[in-house]
C-alpha cells in the first residue's frame, strides 16, 4: 500500500526529484504523522488511563450511568450496550487470528451468517425498545435491563467481527484464501461460548477487572473503527488488494488508526460543544 501510495502522491506531485529520495521521505511523513496524531490524543488529553478510556467511550457512547456497569464504585467508559459490542468484537477479531483467518476473505455459510445476522438483529429489537422507555407515553414490549444489553451487544460485537474481518482481509491482501471466517458450527460454538464468557465475566462486575475491561472495551473501539478507516483508505487510495507481507500491511493499518483518533477527538469535541451548549445532561 506505501508504495502504491507514494506513486500516485509523486505523480500528482509533478516533481522532478528523484523517485527513490521522494518515496524514502514520504514513508517516513507517512508514519510520523499518525504518530503525531495518536500522541498527542494520549499525551495531552487530561487524566490518567481510565480517563482515557472515558474519552474514548464520549465519542461513542452515551455513557449513561443507569444503563452502565459499575466496578469498584467507577462507571465503566462504555454502556452495558458499548461494553458488549465492542469486547464481542475484540475477542471475534482475535479468536479469527488465532484460527488462521488471516487472508479470509469469504462470509460464513448462509445457515450460520443467519445466526449472525439474528444477533445483530436481536441488538437492534433491543434497542429500540430500551430507547423507548426515555417516553413514558410510548409502548414498549418488555422492561430493558443491562444484562440484556450486554448480551445482544456482545452477541452483535461478535458477529460484526465475523463480517469486518474478511472484508478488511479482501481490502489488504494480494493473495486471499476463499476461505470463510466462521467456517462450521463448531466455530460458531466457540464465539458463543466466548460471547458467554464476556457476559458472564462482566455481570459479576470484579473490582479487580475495572481496568482491564475498560481497556479492552476501548481497544475494542479502536479495532473497529481502524479495520473501517483502513478499508475506506484503501478503497479511496484504489490500493486495496495489493499488499503481500505483514510489513507492508503496518502502515495503513496504522494510517488507519491514527484517523480514528482524529475521528473520537473531533467528534469528543462537538459532543461536548453541542450537548453543553444546549444544557443536555451527557
Amino acid at each position: 500500500m506505501d508504495n502504491c501510495a507514494a506513486e500516485k502522491i509523486i505523480a500528482s506531485l509533478g516533481t522532478h526529484f528523484p523517485l527513490s529520495w521522494l518515496r524514502f521521505h514520504l514513508r517516513w511523513i507517512a508514519w510520523l504523522i499518525p504518530l503525531g496524531v495518536i500522541g498527542a490524543f494520549l499525551l495531552l488529553s487530561p487524566g490518567d488511563v481510565l480517563t482515557k478510556t472515558r474519552l474514548i467511550g464520549y465519542a461513542v457512547c452515551h455513557q449513561l450511568p443507569e444503563r452502565s456497569f459499575h466496578l469498584a464504585g467507577e462507571q465503566l467508559p462504555l454502556c452495558a450496550r458499548c461494553s458488549g459490542t465492542f469486547l464481542g468484537a475484540l475477542s471475534g477479531f482475535v479468536l479469527l487470528t488465532l484460527r488462521g483467518r488471516q487472508r479470509a476473505i469469504g462470509l460464513p455459510p448462509t445457515p450460520i451468517l443467519v445466526v449472525l445476522v439474528t444477533f445483530i438483529i436481536a441488538l437492534g429489537i433491543d434497542g429500540l425498545n430500551s430507547y423507548l422507555t426515555f417516553f413514558p407515553s410510548l409502548p414498549h414490549l418488555y422492561q430493558p435491563h443491562n444484562w440484556l444489553r450486554l448480551t445482544t451487544g456482545t452477541f452483535n460485537g461478535l458477529a460484526l467481527s465475523a463480517i469486518i474481518y474478511p472484508v478488511l482481509n479482501y481490502s489488504l491482501w494480494r493473495d486471499v484464501v476463499n476461505t470463510p471466517s466462521v467456517k462450521d458450527f463448531k466455530e460458531l460454538g466457540l464465539l458463543i461460548v466466548t460471547g458467554t464468557g464476556i457476559v458472564f465475566v462482566v455481570l459479576l462486575q470484579p473490582a479487580p477487572l475495572l481496568l482491564p475491561l475498560a481497556v479492552l472495551s476501548t481497544l475494542g473501539v479502536l479495532t473497529v473503527l481502524t479495520a473501517l478507516n483502513t478499508i475506506l483508505l484503501l478503497m479511496v487510495l484504489n490500493c486495496y488488494g495489493r499488499i503481500v507481507k505483514w510489513q507492508q500491511a503496518l502502515l495503513p493499518l496504522w494510517t488507519g488508526l491514527a484517523v480514528s483518533f482524529i475521528e473520537l477527538g473531533a467528534i469528543d469535541l462537538l459532543r461536548y460543544l453541542v450537548t453543553r451548549g444546549a444544557g443536555l445532561p451527557f
